[in-house]
């Protein structure tokens, strides 16, 4: 079996979805499907998600399993129209997100009964964990870091790694959220992906086409550990975190943070609400320095 990969870019969040399948036996996986989001308006629209399930429908595809590689902050999740679309589709994730939910779940003051066990989930992924997608076989490594949920997914001779690790000219991640972790970043990097065959590719979770480059998405492992500029094989440990909280300091937080968050803690799903309008919370925030370069959320 030979897999194939179809790359999808959404320019406004500059993120990655994948669709990975065998084109023998037709059986498939998403990977990081995008819901078109604008906070002006508050308006909610599929076009992104429409062009996966297009493409799926085109090559007569069967997604087993729709693979979130973290909860993402920068744009919401389209995992339920697929889910809607295909009804079989699995939606998995690092177990780990339940230590996300539990945070934000107090961010966002939702109910007692808004469930942190994962179970919005139908799968909660271990670490090191291997299964099967139809004829797909896939392992997962956990990557935390960028946030304690991340995971890569290995799937035959690629790897899909969210956030944790960008082209090589982008560098990695940031680690400034809630539980991240520069320390557990350049861990998840040197001593689980860079132990990999030089050769292995590697798909990353966005593309910020720096200085106006044009799309790359598909790089090796080989290639990161000679020439990530943030990350490289023989990059120091202490070098890379004062870096990388240096750097963290001087981000603003994601555009879509609060809604993305919301929506993607609850597996994609919009908030319940009286009358079936869903609304999105957003809470006010005094932002303060922290130790360590950390964005602290406190609600007034």
């Amino acid at each position: 079996m030979t897999m194939k990969i179809k790359p999808f870019f959404d320019t406004r969040t500059s993120t990655m979805t994948y669709v990975v399948y065998d084109p023998d036996s037709a059986d498939a996986v998403v990977i990081d499907p995008v819901l078109d989001y604008e906070p002006i308006g508050s308006r909610l629209w599929t076009e992104s998600v429409d062009s996966v399930i297009d493409f799926i429908h085109s090559c007569d595809l069967r997604p087993r399993y729709i693979l979130e590689t973290h909860a993402h902050a920068d744009h919401l999740s389209g995992a339920q129209l697929i889910k809607e679309a295909f009804p079989e589709a699995q939606l998995a994730i690092s177990r780990n997100i339940t230590v996300v939910q539990e945070f934000f779940r107090n961010v966002f003051n939702l109910p007692d009964d808004f469930p942190t066990d994962g179970s919005q989930f139908d799968r909660l992924l271990d670490d090191n964990e291997q299964f099967a997608a139809g004829s797909l076989h896939i392992g997962v490594i956990y990557t935390p870091g960028h946030t304690p949920a991340c995971a890569t997914f290995r799937i035959e001779d690629a790897i899909f790694t969210g956030d944790a690790l960008f082209m090589p000219d982008m560098g990695t991640g940031r680690c400034d959220f809630p539980a991240g972790s520069a320390h557990e970043l350049y861990r998840s990097i040197t001593q689980r992906i860079y132990t990999l065959p030089d050769d292995t590719r590697v798909f990353v979770g966005h593309d910020y086409q720096p200085g106006g480059r044009a799309l790359a998405f598909e790089t090796t492992v080989g290639a990161q550990k000679n020439g990530n500029v943030q990350l490289k094989a023989d990059t120091g440990e202490a070098d890379f975190i004062s870096f990388r909280t240096g750097q963290d300091r001087t981000l603003a937080a994601p555009r879509l943070l609060f809604q993305s968050m919301q929506v993607n803690i609850d597996a994609g799903s919009m908030p319940d609400s009286p009358g079936g309008k869903p609304y999105l919370k957003i809470p006010v925030n005094v932002f303060r320095p922290a130790p360590a370069g950390k964005l602290e959320l406190d609600p007034v």
